[in-house]
Parts: C-alpha cells; structure tokens; sequence
C-alpha cells in the first residue's frame, strides 16, 4: 500500500493505545509493578506479539521501521537544544568524590566500546566467519546507549549496507533495560541485606508513585512555564518548533554531506551539533530565556517513549534468530561486564556511598538513565549521595565523547578498521586507570566494615 501522512497517523494510533494499555496494565498489576517496568517497553512487547511475528492481530505500514531513526534524531537535538550547564559549586572541594565518580563511569563506557568490539572479531569471528566487524557494537549500543542509541547505531549500521543491525540493536537494547531492572532490584535486596546501603535498610520502604507510575495531587512537580504568550503562539508549539528546526535541518545537511563526501554519516550527530549552534544562536538573539529547559526535555522524553515502542514492536524475529548462537554469547559478555563493573570496580572506586552511586552507574550502563535514577531513588530516595549532583557535572563532558564515538567507531569497524576505532578509547581507558592510581582513588573493597558490622549485630 502507498504510505501516505494518514499512515503513519494510524501507525502512532495504534502506537498509542498499546501505550495506553500498557499504562493500565502498569497501574493495576502488581508484578509490573514490583519489577519497575517501562510502560513504553511493556507497549511494545505487547505490540510485538500481536503484530507480524507473532498473533498477526495488527499490521503497522511499511515505514513503521524507520520511526525509530526519525525519532533519535530529536532526541539527541532536544539534549544539544539545552546547552550545557555544568554546577559552579563544590568542584575543587570534592574533587576527590567527582574524580573518581567519573573515572567508574567513563572506565565502564571505555569498556563497552572497545572489548565487545575485541570479543566480537578475535572470539565470535572464530565461530561466526562471516560475522560484521561492527556486531560488537550492539553492547554499547543496546547497553550504554540504550534503544535511542540502538536506533542510531541500526540507522548507521543499516546505511552502510548491514541491515540486521537495527533489529539486533533494538534486541540488545531491549535485553539491556530488563538487565538493569532485574538485576538492579536483584543486587539492591542482596545490597540492604548485607549491610551496603546507608541510607535505605527496607527494599519495601518506597513511594507508590514509583511503584503505580501516578503522582498524587499535592505532589506533581510543574511541566514547565509558559515563556511566551498563547496571544502570540501556543507554549508548546513554540517549543516543538525550536526541536524541529534543527531536528529536519540536521537531517538534510546529514543528506548533503553523505553525497558530497560519499561517507556514511549519523544524522543524529549532526542534528546534535546543530542543536548546539542553534542553542548560541538563540542565546546572541536573546531568545534563549524564553526556552523552558523542562519543556524541552520532556519533549525529548516524549519522542523516546514512542522510539521505545516503535523499536521493540517492529523487531524482526527471524533476523535475531539468524545471528542466535553469536548473539547470545555477546549479550552474556555483556551482563557479566556490568556486574563486575558494580560489584568488583564501584567499592574500590568509590569511597562515599559506593553502593549508591554505583547503582545509579549500572542503572544507566544498562541502557536508560531513568533506570539508573528508579534504582538510586529505591537506596537513597533523598540524593543524600550528591550522585545526581556529580551526574550533571561529568554527563555534558561524556555526551560530547560518546556522540563522537557513535560518529566514527562503526564506521571504521564496517570498514575494517576495527582497531583504529577501538585503540583511542583503550588509551582513555588506560589514562583514567592511570589518573585513579595517581590521585589515589583506588582503594580496597569495604566489605570488610560491613561484614563486621553484621557480626557485631548478630
């Protein structure tokens, strides 16, 4: 059938009540509850089932695919739009903590994007001859980045002629965010039972909105402000307007430059950079205080909860399938990574509150860092830690990392240039190494306090 705009309205229809019944599902089912799962990502396993693979009970248009690399671009275009706000506080002072929080964040970032590669072509290459040189790519794709991340990677991967790497990708995310659930709640109860945890010792002491994902009157925060007068034009039109602006502009200069230079390029990086300058050209115009940053965000939120469902509902089955055995055995190099980061790296990294600010880290190393803010709200529901504080600190400096990363890292992986894309972050990861031992960093595992302080008890 000819796709036409009242396709992909129907397409985000039938989006939206699957939505909109996972969101019931998600406030009246217990188990959904307890296990903290997305309603964006309940939607889409529901429409996988009813769709092509599964009860052929829906039938989204043949373009239903690529919203994902539609979406991804405003993503990253609402996170440029924003600018960066790096805190004016508390830097010099807590050096020690910041340092060393950005040392376990950046070294479990070094590591996803570099030894997957490795495992990939020197281990799996062994079994799987044929195999791309970017497949190692689906672990931070999927887990460091999440399906936003999987999305861009799969819409760069797919340009440069591997087509599976958007379903495996949307897969590899998928298996990343129920990691992060599962295992987030699995090691926080193993966590307050041996003594970890410093400011929570009850798994069971958390607020229902967390739980039902509905905010009880008295206590909903505000969306935003209305910076400029509905008189003129509606707040939120204005708003959308500011992300589609650099959103379709990044997307035709992404068209420009692939034919003027004939290379592969992310459009979500170029939107991303675009979004920059067009965030300095509002501020030269003084426009700029009239962009509510909440406003923004939730945007950007938005469009990941429809990327969320769109990824996980059009996953070609028979293409995961196809890469199974390979598969398998990178998503379980993967899990086992993220375990050992939080489990044997965190404690020695992190001298204040290494539990919490770990857990937030392997949260987001999972694939979402709403997933890593559930899971430090669950152990320090207060910020007493000051992770989110650091957070915002170090995110600005390792967004501009990875968007670069995501640009050349696949690229010279497809091209067979697997080690000149991985040999700079193996040199950064040694640096941070380096920067832990010299400022002093590195210490033994505090187990040991813990442990005596149980036998104390007992």
């Amino acid at each position: 059938m000819e796709f036409t705009c009242y396709s992909m309205l129907i397409d985000f229809t039938i989006a939206a009540i699957f939505l909109f019944v996972a969101k019931l599902l998600r406030e009246k089912i217990k188990i959904l509850q307890s296990l903290f799962i997305p309603v964006s990502l309940l939607a889409g396993f529901l429409a996988l089932i009813a769709g092509k693979n599964g009860l052929k009970l829906i039938q989204f248009s043949g373009q239903a695919g690529s919203y994902s690399g539609m979406l991804i671009i405003a993503v990253f275009v609402s996170l440029g739009l924003r600018g960066f706000n790096f805190s004016k506080g508390g830097v010099k002072e807590n050096f020690d903590r910041i340092g060393s929080y950005y040392c376990l964040r950046n070294i479990g970032w070094c590591f996803q994007y570099s030894f997957p590669i490795i495992f990939s072509v020197l281990i799996l290459g062994i079994f799987e001859p044929d195999l791309n040189p970017a497949f190692g790519m689906l672990i931070p794709a999927g887990f460091q980045g999440g399906h936003g991340t999987a999305a861009a990677l799969g819409n760069t991967l797919g340009g440069l002629g591997w087509e599976a790497a958007n379903d495996l990708g949307m897969t590899s995310a998928t298996i990343g965010i129920l990691t992060g659930i599962f295992g987030g709640i699995a090691l926080i109860k193993l966590g307050t039972i041996k003594g970890y945890t410093k400011f929570v010792k009850d798994f069971t002491q958390l607020p229902d909105d967390m739980r039902t994902g509905l905010i009880e009157e008295g206590r909903r925060p505000a969306l935003g402000e209305e910076t400029v007068s509905p008189m003129a034009i509606d707040p939120l039109a204005w708003h959308l307007m500011l992300i589609l602006i650099p959103t379709g502009l990044g997307y035709l200069l992404t068209n420009y430059l692939q034919d003027l230079t004939g290379y592969g390029l992310p459009s979500f990086s170029i939107g991303f950079l675009v979004a920059i300058v067009f965030h300095f050209v509002l501020k030269a115009i003084k426009a700029d205080k009239y962009v509510d940053n909440r406003i923004v965000s939730r945007m950007g939120s938005c469009c990941t909860d429809f990327l969320v469902f769109f990824g996980v509902a059009t996953i070609n089955i028979p293409v995961v399938l196809e890469y199974i055995v390979p598969f398998s055995l990178l998503m379980l190099f993967g899990i086992v990574w993220v375990v050992i980061h939080f489990a044997v790296i965190a404690p020695r990294l992190l001298k204040q509150e290494w539990f919490e600010r770990g857990i937030y880290v392997y949260g987001y190393s999972t694939g979402v860092t709403a997933i890593g803010m559930a899971l430090l709200r669950i152990v320090d529901p207060e910020n007493k830690s000051c992770t989110l504080d650091d957070a915002a600190i170090v995110t600005p400096i390792e967004s501009i990392i990875e968007v670069f990363a995501l640009a050349y890292v696949p690229v010279a992986c497809v091209q067979g240039n697997w080690i000149v894309g991985v040999a700079p972050i193996l040199i950064y990861m040694a640096g941070l190494i380096v920067a832990s031992i010299i400022f002093r960093w590195w210490h033994k595992h505090p187990r040991s306090v813990f442990d005596e302080s149980l036998l104390e008890q007992k």
